[in-house]
């Protein structure tokens, strides 16, 4: 079955800049949204540094087979999710050393998530806030964890998803590419079936819109991912739009 996508980002309501980046690489399987963060255009360089770092050592492993891991390989996990691994770390690197060599960089980090898909199969891997979601027969469920102040907060039962969306500290991540000399990547891997969809997003769509607000898009949009893209933005948009949106959708059909 041929792999559909499709791809939208929209700077929103409330910022001037926008600092997410997003990668399309149908040829790698490879797809990548980030969202920056930093003082001026920090963010916008950390995330643009972490999508093409990514994309560089997916090609890298893509072509060669037979390489030195710089990070290591880990037997636990499958060839695919130490690709994935193995780039967001280096990716990490690279947007650490830029910020401490230049001083208006100082500080800067950036969200990403990213699928590895081939055939049927996806590698999934995440760093931050950022999220993907599959929605499947049983309905929308979100799969990566965010790294985040307020999702630990909403895990312990302290406040509820309503209220997060809305918190004053709701934006404060506890784990980014480039704050640290060193990343954890949170990594999993799934087969997709015809019908499913893959929605890679940064936060500026689900802190506006609820999960069940998105669900219903896309399963009114199901069949047309271009306006399934659309509506998500011009929705969170709607919402307010207080942040920057990005969406990468990710589906198969039989046609």
């Amino acid at each position: 079955m041929p792999l559909r996508f499709q791809a939208a980002t929209d700077v929103g309501k409330q910022r001037t800049a926008n600092e997410d980046s997003f990668l399309t690489a149908p040829e790698l399987g490879l797809f990548v949204v980030a969202d920056g963060m930093g003082g001026q255009a920090a963010g916008e360089v950390a995330s643009r540094l972490a999508v093409d770092a990514i994309c560089q050592f997916i090609k890298l492993t893509d072509e060669q087979r037979d390489i030195t891991w710089p990070t290591g390989y880990e037997p636990s996990l499958n060839h695919g999710q130490n690709r994935l691994r193995s780039a967001l770390m280096l990716a990490n690197q690279e947007i650490y050393a830029s910020g401490a060599e230049d001083a208006g960089l100082r500080g800067m980090g950036t969200t990403a998530v990213c699928a590895l898909i081939e055939g049927q199969h996806a590698d999934l891997a995440n760093v931050g806030d950022s999220r993907i979601y599959l929605l499947d027969d049983d309905g929308l469920k979100q799969i990566t964890n965010d790294h985040s102040w307020i999702h630990e907060q909403v895990k312990r039962g302290v406040i509820s998803e309503d209220q997060a969306r809305s918190h004053p500290y709701r934006n404060v991540v506890t784990r980014a590419l480039g704050a640290t000399p060193d990343v954890d990547v949170d990594l999993s891997g799934m087969e997709l079936q015809e019908g499913n969809l893959l929605l890679l997003c940064t936060d500026g769509l689900n802190s506006m819109l609820s999960d069940s607000e998105i669900s219903e898009i896309l399963q009114r949009y199901r069949d047309d991912l271009d306006a399934a893209a659309k509506a998500l933005i011009f929705e969170a948009n709607q919402k307010g739009g207080e942040d920057n949106i990005t969406v990468i959708l990710l589906g198969y059909s039989e046609d």
